[in-house]
């Protein structure tokens, strides 16, 4: 891989990852609850999820999958139930003003329930499968060694992808402040709901090219 490949996929990546999904959402959503430290677990998780597939897809597993008659048919209905669970418990959410300042947090959300939230928003997505597969191949020199540029591409993946985190989470950070009026965090709620569920109409339009 020539430095010229490294600088191109990772302004891609940095493009893509900036862009607005479920991931980014979520995150926003916690540091809004909880504040951005807190939020940190969930970040956790949706990068575990992410590096999950990147490996997987390195490992031939995606390709594999996908190649599997209604495999990805059953994620995606999987992944679109997910985010509409999602998008109706935002909606239903309490609106009841949080102390994003105090130091413990609520028993139903520990740091293990926030990692595994964002780890399923990550790993629920068969996206990221499509993405794994048909993207990072055309990043890879067949003529060299392949493990060391697979490992070059996620770390820069995940690096990219934390710097996102950090950016939505701040923002959320920053927008709670403006919600400490319930009426004002119900609307934030309800869009956050429906933009969850205008995730899970675009998800179940995705098809495997």
């Amino acid at each position: 891989m020539t430095l010229h490949t490294w600088w191109l996929f990772v302004g891609s990546v940095f493009l893509l990852s900036g862009t607005p999904g479920p991931n980014m959402l979520h995150i926003l959503s916690r540091s809004v609850d909880m504040g951005m430290k807190r939020s940190i677990a969930a970040m956790a998780g949706c990068l575990s999820a992410l590096i999950t597939v990147l490996i997987a897809s390195a490992a031939g597993l995606s390709t594999l999958l996908l190649a599997l008659p209604g495999a990805f048919a059953i994620l995606r209905y999987a992944g679109v139930a997910y985010l509409l669970y999602l998008g109706i418990k935002a909606w239903r959410s309490d609106v009841t003003p949080l102390d994003v300042g105090s130091n413990g947090l609520p028993v139903a959300l520990s740091a293990p329930a926030l990692f595994r939230g964002g780890f399923m928003i990550g790993i629920s997505n068969p996206k990221l499968l499509l993405f794994a597969a048909a993207f990072l191949p055309q990043f890879i020199n067949p003529a060299a060694a392949q493990v060391p540029q697979f490992v070059v591409l996620v770390a820069s993946f995940a690096a990219v992808e934390c710097f996102w985190y950090m950016i939505y989470a701040a923002g959320g950070h920053s927008l709670s402040r403006y919600l400490s009026r319930p009426s004002v965090k119900r609307v934030f709620n309800r869009i956050t709901g429906m933009i969850f569920v205008g995730f899970a109409a675009l998800l179940l339009k995705a098809k495997p090219s």
